[in-house]
């Protein structure tokens, strides 16, 4: 077996004279002396005994890189192909590959990493390795793999200039492009890390950037969570020694001084070459991208990620580019965020989010899900959580409450068909805001949790937007919604775009406010209301004022909102992380009703946000002419913000219009837009008489099939008291655990 150990250069130096020349210069020069131990002793705890292992398709430069990382941290660099393949077979391997063929030469070389071993080295693997299960296994023992993912692109070109006409799996009839694709199934089963290098990104740029990113693999540390709350200054000891991570905030959703987790040092940034990498990929390799450097690989490794994202992206929605942007008009174009199982942009979080939860949580302990919906969540999460696995059903179960009365009738028996042996759902005699503020009282109540902790060995958990895992994945439909308009020729990449999103919670918009900060050029993000106009005033003048409000019942009822939770999390941000400020404010709206933001912090939310809202006529009247135009049906969501970006978008760049709900949701609304006399109470006989249109979209598969299976079913229906909704609680516990 060939060993390679890690060693240091020999000095001609004692260590007697080598402690005097350290002891001169720390008493000569502190600070140099301070920098260059800094960086022997970052460089040398880095690596250890470990292997950083390069893994990449032919011409990704991991030879190249691996010289410079070698020399970055002083240790030993290992090429395969020219230090181990050639040595052991005494021939070059393009001769091999000539000699033996394309499957046996995999075989060979699987061979030879079996007998490979090093530590605390530099290895840069060859293109085909990870092609070899046993060989890949073998190394990867001692070692931290780095993807060196490269765009197919410029692979093609690097190949095409070097004059590679020979590389492993090639042959008549098989292009390189199919070579190179086939490859990338491999590499994602085996890296631990993966670093985006653009086509002109220098190699010292990208040794820069493995460094970087195996230091973020090693320390889980420099990614914790904060509550929204909290004050860092004013922050205890003990407060600092109790660090949470993504795992726990997953699992524990609200704070417990009742504000909303953060990262502590915020959200990843990617370079404009890093975005522009991802143009011509899919809407899940994207996805798979963005989580990964969001999600620490402590708490959720890269492999079991991919398998989480291709899990929620792969099967469940019907089109096949998971959330296309389509051409409007003029300059507006619709994210369509319907085609998931429940017809709703709430499947692309809730889709994903129960098989987070469910990898995260310990084992030792049953967990219970509280939702408070004002429609499209409720169906969306029972949908989501019902296709865990069966033994994760058995720990992990779910109460959703809606106001019983707020919901479109066909969001209503959506919800109750979608009941589980493992969810269900409940009205409530109230309105949205009222189930949701029960919900948070119910976690900051440490006398009712932790009486259901003692007596039934389960913990309470949520699954709204206020749960930081809801979040992620929306950014990452923002981010591909302004990919594909690049890669579609209607922008290049730098050119700004408005977004306009029917705003209700707030976590939409926060999510596309977040992709900007991550590096997409979003220029304004517009927030549309129906006449539950808070947070239009709001954004207009800096006051938040609940005195004397009624929520109003509309044909947009997701929006049918007064406190948007998801604010806080904005407000933070924009006020330097001042959490005692945060504080301050909502305690404010809670006991008296209204705060009022400082001039400052209004103009940094003028800069980021405008706003407007529409009356039900205008969101109807908007329904019947864009469908008269263009044969399109908007939902009655996004009519809402198609009605404020006609009136707001200054028309001098893109704008793309977040169409958060299919239109088959809201028939008896789409059907008066429509200006059909007579409509059928019955749901599916008003699902049968739209799709008599046959417009654009054709109504969703799902819903349709949903209702044909379940009919209008059972469900609970509670007072709106915080002690009836408790004890819903316990014994929907006794019910399942006991």
């Amino acid at each position: 077996m060939l060993h390679i150990f890690q060693y240091q250069p020999l000095r001609l130096i004692t260590q007697t004279s080598l402690s005097s020349m350290c002891l001169k210069l720390m008493l000569s020069r502190p600070v140099a002396f301070a920098q260059i131990w800094k960086s022997w002793f970052s460089s040398h705890s880095l690596l250890g005994k470990k292997n950083i292992i390069l893994m990449g398709p032919p011409g990704a430069g991991k030879t190249t890189i691996g010289r410079i990382v070698g020399q970055k941290l002083d240790c030993p660099v290992i090429d395969v192909d020219d230090d181990v393949l050639e040595t052991t077979w005494n021939m070059s391997v393009s001769e091999k590959l000539q000699d033996v063929g394309y499957e046996e030469f995999l075989e060979e070389e699987g061979k030879a990493l079996l007998k490979f071993s090093a530590s605390g080295s530099v290895i840069s693997l060859s293109g085909s390795n990870p092609m070899h299960a046993a060989g890949m296994q073998h190394i990867k023992k001692n070692g931290i793999v780095v993807y060196l993912d490269v765009p197919t692109t410029v692979i093609m070109n690097r190949l095409k200039s070097k004059g590679t006409d020979r590389i492993v799996g090639l042959s008549p009839g098989i292009s390189l492009k199919d070579v190179l694709q086939f490859r990338k199934q491999f590499y994602k089963r085996w890296f631990d890390i993966r670093v985006l290098c653009g086509g002109d990104v220098e190699a010292e740029v990208v040794a820069e950037k493995v460094l970087d990113a195996v230091k973020r693999y090693q320390d889980s540390e420099l990614e914790t969570f904060v509550s929204t709350r909290s004050s860092r200054s004013g922050r205890s000891t003990e407060e600092d020694s109790h660090k949470l991570y993504f795992s726990d905030v997953v699992t524990q959703g609200l704070a417990l001084d009742g504000g909303l987790f953060v990262p502590e040092r915020g959200l990843p940034k990617f370079t404009a070459e890093e975005w522009q990498g991802l143009i011509g990929v899919t809407y899940i390799e994207r996805a798979q991208v963005i989580l990964e450097r969001c999600i620490h690989p402590a708490d959720i490794p890269a492999s079991k990620l991919a398998e989480i994202i291709e899990t929620a992206y792969g099967e469940n929605f019907s089109c096949s580019k998971v959330a296309p942007v389509r051409h409007l008009a003029g300059n507006q174009f619709l994210l369509e965020l319907f085609h998931g199982p429940t017809a709703s942009f709430k499947d692309f979080a809730l889709q994903l989010v129960p098989h987070l939860f469910a990898y995260c949580i310990p084992r030792s302990c049953n967990y219970l899900i509280l939702v408070a919906t004002s429609g499209d969540t409720g169906s969306a999460v029972l949908d989501g959580f019902s296709r865990l696995h069966d033994t994760d059903k058995q720990r992990i179960a779910l109460v959703n409450f809606f106001p019983e009365d707020g919901v479109s009738p066909i969001q209503k028996s959506q919800m109750i068909g979608c009941q589980k042996e493992n969810a269900w759902s409940v009205g409530v005699k109230s309105d949205f805001d009222f189930c949701q503020t029960a919900i948070k009282q119910i976690f900051t109540n440490s006398d009712f949790t932790g009486f259901l902790t003692v007596e039934y060995g389960t913990a309470l958990a949520a699954a709204n937007s206020i749960n930081w895992a809801r979040l992620l994945p929306q950014i990452v439909y923002h981010a591909s919604a302004y990919l594909d308009l690049v890669h579609q020729g209607i922008i290049s990449f730098g050119s700004p775009v408005d977004i306009c999103i029917p705003t209700g919670n707030f976590g939409n918009m926060l999510a596309a406010f977040y992709a900007k900060m991550m590096g997409i050029p979003i220029r304004k993000c517009i927030c549309a209301s129906n006449e539950n106009n808070v947070l239009t005033d709001f954004i207009r003048t800096g006051v938040y004022d609940l005195r004397g409000r009624k929520l109003i019942s509309s044909f947009s009822p997701a929006v049918d909102i007064l406190k948007s939770s998801n604010l806080e999390r904005y407000l933070y941000l924009i006020a330097n992380e001042d959490g005692q400020l945060v504080t301050q404010l909502f305690n404010q709206l809670e006991n008296q009703g209204h705060f009022q933001l400082r001039k400052d912090l209004l103009g940094k939310l003028q800069q980021d946000l405008v706003a407007g809202w529409c009356s039900d006529e205008d969101c109807l009247a908007a329904i019947h002419s864009v469908y008269s135009t263009t044969g399109y049906i908007l939902d009655t969501h996004t009519a809402v913000a198609k009605v404020v970006a006609d009136r707001l978008q200054d028309r001098t760049c893109p704008i793309i219009i977040s169409s958060t709900a299919h239109y088959s949701k809201f028939a008896p609304a789409i059907l008066r837009a429509l200006r059909i006399a007579e409509i059928n109470q019955n749901p599916l006989s008003q699902l049968h008489l739209l799709s008599s249109y046959s417009a654009l979209p054709p109504i969703h598969w799902g819903l349709l099939e949903t209702l044909k299976k379940t009919g209008n079913g059972d469900h609970q229906v509670c007072a709106a008291d915080m002690s009836v909704l408790m004890s819903h609680i316990e014994t929907l516990i006794q019910n399942h655990f006991m």
